[in-house]
């Protein structure tokens, strides 16, 4: 099968840790690679952001990446590319129409628009991931949300308009539904974890002094709730924490995230046990991840939560926030805690409950081993994806979809239209 996967800031290539770069590269990585694995031809579609970078990129057996001269050749944050993403799509239409793919898959809402766009002209069924939706990103942030003002509009066209949405969790399928997308196009496939990378047996991160270690790891956003669990520090005296993400080490200084939570570890009087390491190379994650005691990932809102099963797949016990994937992923009082999000007293009482329990957190990091190992192999990620791929196929031309929104002025309930994009941008 020819697969084309579009992810157009989130490139498998790209360093973790920055503000833009985070789970989705991991995913678009991972799967392209497992895909490639079981003999599928796979070309990865990412924008350009450096003039160097060439055309084509060998990336794994099976799999290259495409640098799509989309914009200007440099880094732009995410939330100011829509304008580029008709100019994407075209691009992606011209090459398709000299070798076209079996199947699409985007992943985030823009690179649905622009995959769309190209199919529209070529034909190509797409299969969509959002990796996050605007809806409940809104929700969430309210006023702090920087997304672009028709975001949310777009990725209701987005779900409507490709042949199948593949959710990453069933709390996202819910959301979906609420959308009126019809369920036959929804399919819940999770994310997955190198569990030849990720195990419980391996080197650990060296440790400096008798204190406990709560891990937090993952981007330095506000909405990832890393503030919570500096507060939360402050109920656990025995502990330090230790922040794993962010910018370079050298870069830490200058970074207002680290800035911000330093201000708070000062206010908590627990400045002297928080330490910062900034973005850490992907296959040092495994060792610092063995060094903890305990996990804690405790977002706002999380569509799947890929550090947390990679933590559980380390055999390390996980406190993670009651949202989102980790209502699928974790199991309360099994893997680890579920607390409610943007609460330092209620983690603060679980860390302690964790961390003065051997038992209890050997039995923890037990048991999300086994579940990461039995459930979230990239192996059987990528087995999933492509049934629901080949169930895509078997069933084109398409029947009619029932269930629709309808949005359209001609009232078929399906959007072949592209909704404006402004503000953010």
């Amino acid at each position: 099968m020819k697969i084309a996967m579009i992810s157009e800031h989130a490139s498998p290539l790209a360093t973790l840790g920055g503000a833009d770069a985070g789970g989705q590269n991991v995913h678009v990585a991972e799967l392209a690679r497992a895909c490639g694995a079981d003999g599928h031809d796979v070309v990865v579609y990412t924008r350009r952001t450096d003039e160097t970078q060439p055309d084509v990129v060998a990336f794994a057996p099976g799999v290259r990446v495409r640098h799509v001269a989309a914009g200007p050749p440099r880094e732009i944050p995410k939330d100011d590319l829509p304008r580029h993403m008709p100019e994407f799509g075209d691009l992606l239409a011209e090459e398709w129409a000299r070798e076209r793919p079996d199947i699409a898959h985007s992943h985030f809402w823009m690179s649905g628009m622009a995959t769309l766009r190209a199919a529209r002209e070529t034909g190509v069924p797409v299969v969509h991931t959002f990796h996050a939706l605007g809806s409940v990103k809104r929700r969430h942030q309210g006023s702090q949300d920087t997304s672009p003002a028709g975001r949310i509009e777009a990725e209701l066209s987005v779900a409507h308009e490709v042949a199948m949405v593949i959710a990453t969790s069933s709390d996202e399928r819910q959301e979906l539904r609420s959308w009126r997308v019809a369920p036959e196009a929804i399919s819940v496939v999770p994310c997955g974890v190198d569990l030849t990378r990720f195990t419980p047996e391996g080197p650990a991160a060296p440790r400096g002094g008798e204190r406990l270690r709560v891990l937090s790891l993952g981007r330095l956003v506000e909405r990832k709730g890393v503030d919570t669990v500096v507060r939360a520090l402050a109920s656990v005296p025995t502990a330090e924490l230790v922040i794993a993400g962010g910018p370079a080490p050298e870069g830490l200084d200058d970074d207002p995230e680290v800035a911000r939570l330093r201000r708070i570890a000062a206010v908590e009087g627990v400045a002297d046990r928080v330490r910062f390491t900034g973005c850490v190379a992907r296959e040092d994650v495994p060792a610092l991840l063995r060094s903890a005691d305990v996990a804690v990932n405790v977002p706002w809102y999380e569509p799947f939560g890929m550090a947390t099963v990679e933590a559980m797949a380390c055999g390390v016990p996980v406190i993670a926030s009651h949202v989102g994937g980790h209502l699928d992923t974790m199991i309360h009082e099994v893997t680890g805690l579920l607390v409610p999000p943007r609460q330092p007293g209620a983690l603060g009482r679980a860390l302690r409950a964790l961390l003065t329990d051997p038992v209890r957190k050997e039995s923890y990091g037990i048991a999300g081993a086994d579940r990461a190992s039995a459930r979230y192999s990239w192996p059987e990620v990528a087995r999933q994806t492509q049934e629901r791929y080949e169930e895509v196929l078997r069933r084109r031309p398409g029947r009619h979809r029932k269930d629709q929104a309808p949005t359209t002025a001609r009232g078929t309930g399906r959007h072949t239209r592209e909704p404006a994009i402004s503000g953010g941008i």
